[in-house]
């Protein structure tokens, strides 16, 4: 519960601070790094940090939890404390690295702010901060424990049983333990951090869906090699792995984590994904058809054409296999005709979408963000729309917090 002294500082100082938080995390992250550089050794992407991306998750997890505070005191943004939390759990966060944090952030408000940070607003801030961050550490602590995860040594060896080349930028790997001990539990949309070796010895992290179902001996990543952007370099583990892992090596992957998973009721189930965005979704079809659903399911995905939609066998394999599952393809070019398969961007508008469908997304944020748009438009709740963000980018995540 915020304190209605420190609710009153926020509020009046919430548009100062969130007008300077891009500054104030800029400063932060240089601040933090040039005297712990060992924090970009695994937990810190290294391209995230080369643009504003990591700064603007920093910034927006922060006013966005703020916000939630003025607007309710006892209220807990729970979609994007949630997000966070099983991010956090995958790069193996610990406790102790809050207190890290809060150190280089409100040295770096002071720096900005200057005089405008009396002993009040440092004390208001400061008890924000603490709320989200006692949050955090709680749910982080839940979700290791039930992943039987030591925060201190979250990683695992695999080795990779097949490499499977799926178009010109996306490649499977097929894994089973180094250990040959038993496979942790996952669930169907759950993710895993891949932990890799770049070649001037710093560790890199990122997290991949895991593309098959959760049981049996293997898992399944399926991994998009990633260009640059206008304001990042391009992606380095991507990359690493594509150049360098074959059959018989070994990878360093966390234990599965990710709220936006498959539920079990029999309401109409739709999967909507664009680009790379179809690897949890094949995850989900995979282990609806492994247990004999007989829901109904569709599957509308878009790419820019079909020999760049990764997995598309089999999502076809897999639709082929359920009593009541329809699939339909988007492409930008290069439509190849086939039952389902349309030329130009997904058009929803001639859909007949089921208003009490439960929604899965997963693309870039402006596609989830107009599909979400479209469904809301034609009925459904926005309680039964769950999407995935990857990368730093929780601003959508904090809009349905």
């Amino acid at each position: 519960m915020l304190s209605p002294e420190s609710a009153a500082v926020v509020r009046a100082t919430l548009p100062a601070v969130g007008g300077a938080l891009d500054e104030i995390t800029a400063r932060f992250y240089g601040t933090m790094f040039a005297e712990h550089p060992a924090l970009l050794d695994g937990l810190f992407d290294r391209g995230d940090q080369a643009g504003v991306r990591q700064r603007l998750a920093l910034a927006g997890s922060i006013a966005g939890f703020a916000q939630a505070l003025l607007a309710d005191p006892d209220a807990r943004p729970d979609t994007l404390l949630s997000r966070i939390a099983h991010k956090h759990a995958a790069l193996g966060i610990t406790e102790d690295q809050y207190t890290v944090v809060h150190k280089y952030l409100f040295r770096a408000i002071g720096d900005v702010l200057g005089a405008a940070v009396t002993p009040e607003v440092a004390a208001a801030w400061d008890e924000v901060y603490w709320l989200m961050a006692g949050a955090l550490i709680a749910r982080e602590a839940r979700l290791y424990q039930e992943a039987e995860v030591d925060p201190r040594k979250p990683w695992r060896r695999w080795t990779v049983v097949e490499r499977r080349e799926e178009t010109a930028d996306v490649v499977s790997f097929s894994l089973r333990p180094a250990d040959d001990g038993p496979l942790p539990k996952a669930r169907a949309g759950q993710y895993v951090g891949v932990r890799v070796r770049m070649p001037d010895g710093i560790h890199q992290t990122r997290q991949y869906s895991l593309s098959n179902a959760p049981g049996g001996r293997l898992r399944r990543i399926t991994v998009k090699r990633m260009a640059g952007l206008a304001d990042a370099p391009g992606g380095e583990v991507s990359g690493q792995l594509h150049r360098t892992v074959r059959a018989g090596d070994e990878l360093t992957l966390s234990a599965p984590f990710g709220d936006v998973v498959l539920d079990d009721c029999d309401a109409p189930l739709l999967l909507v994904s664009a680009g790379i965005g179809c690897t949890p979704m094949v995850g989900m079809l995979e282990h609806l058809a492994a247990t004999g659903s007989s829901r109904q399911v569709r599957v509308l995905h878009a790419d820019r054409s079909p020999a760049d939609h990764a997995l598309r066998a089999d999502t076809r394999r897999l639709v082929g296999q359920l009593a009541h599952a329809s699939a339909e393809f988007w492409y930008e070019e290069d439509a190849d005709g086939e039952p389902g398969s349309h030329r130009g961007l997904m058009d929803l508008d001639a859909r007949d979408l089921p208003a009490d469908a439960q929604v899965y997304l997963c693309g870039s944020v402006p596609f989830m963000r107009g599909v979400r748009a479209r469904l809301l438009q034609a009925g459904v709740p926005a309680r039964h729309i769950r999407y995935e963000v990857f990368g730093p980018d929780l601003r959508l995540a904090r809009a349905e917090g």
